[in-house]
């Protein structure tokens, strides 16, 4: 169950009116993302993230009322925790993230595009990652806005880029474009998957303009190829 992200619990008094939301330019007869994205196997990644060192000092809830029992994990060149996936619309409104498909719709994310509006879940795939907190702290490992993510479930690899915050004490979330990359059911009401997703952030990675989601690929490649052939 998704819970009202940090951005809407601390914002909710300083929402645009609906009217003077930027539309996201958008056409549905375009797929916003690759089926498969690069040439490193989702089972080569997992392989890479079999064992956990676990590097938050708690552990996460998958969902509000679940139990916490979701680390947070460290290599050297990356973070990685294993939990579901919750449908994150918020950001620009479009014909699928808005008030009317998704009763938790903040037209805020924690990042914003160059030209000052909010991300598009729509469009970009991104993920969403904890409220700094004492759990965890994901700035001190080298996770920030624009981070690039390999985000994998059963044999689909999809990159992502670190686009919102999230509650301090839940995990396991991303954009309606990283769902729908995965195969996942990406409606924010009732899709989604409780298990089988694997998030892997590597450290001090960004992208510039977060929104380029075609940059996000190439990094996200190239590092994914380095991390699996442990360079």
């Amino acid at each position: 169950m998704r819970v009202p992200s940090l951005t809407l619990a601390v914002a909710c008094a300083a929402l645009l009116a609906p009217a003077l939301l930027p539309a996201a330019d958008f056409r549905f007869d375009e797929e916003p993302v690759a089926w498969r994205e690069g040439d490193v196997r989702a089972a080569d990644l997992l392989a890479k993230v079999r064992d956990c060192v676990q590097i938050s000092r708690g552990r996460y809830r998958s969902d509000d009322g679940k139990p916490a029992n979701i680390p947070v994990c460290g290599t050297r060149d990356a973070v990685f925790w294993k939990a579901d996936l919750d449908i994150d619309c918020d950001g620009q409104t479009g014909p699928r993230c808005n008030r009317r498909s998704d009763p938790l719709f903040s037209p805020l994310t924690a990042y914003q595009q160059t030209d000052g509006r909010y991300l598009s879940a729509e469009r970009l795939p991104y993920i969403v990652v904890p409220a700094a907190s004492g759990i965890w702290n994901h700035r001190a490992h080298g996770v920030h806005g624009g981070a690039v993510a390999a985000v994998v479930y059963r044999d689909r690899v999809q990159y992502a880029v670190v686009g919102d915050i999230g509650p301090h004490d839940i995990i396991g979330e991303a954009s309606y474009a990283t769902a729908k990359g995965l195969g996942i059911t990406p409606d924010p009401r009732g899709g989604g998957t409780p298990s089988g997703v694997t998030y892997i952030v590597f450290r001090d990675s960004q992208v510039k303009p977060i929104e380029d989601h075609a940059a996000a690929v190439a990094t996200g490649q190239r590092l994914a190829r380095m991390f699996v052939n442990g360079k």
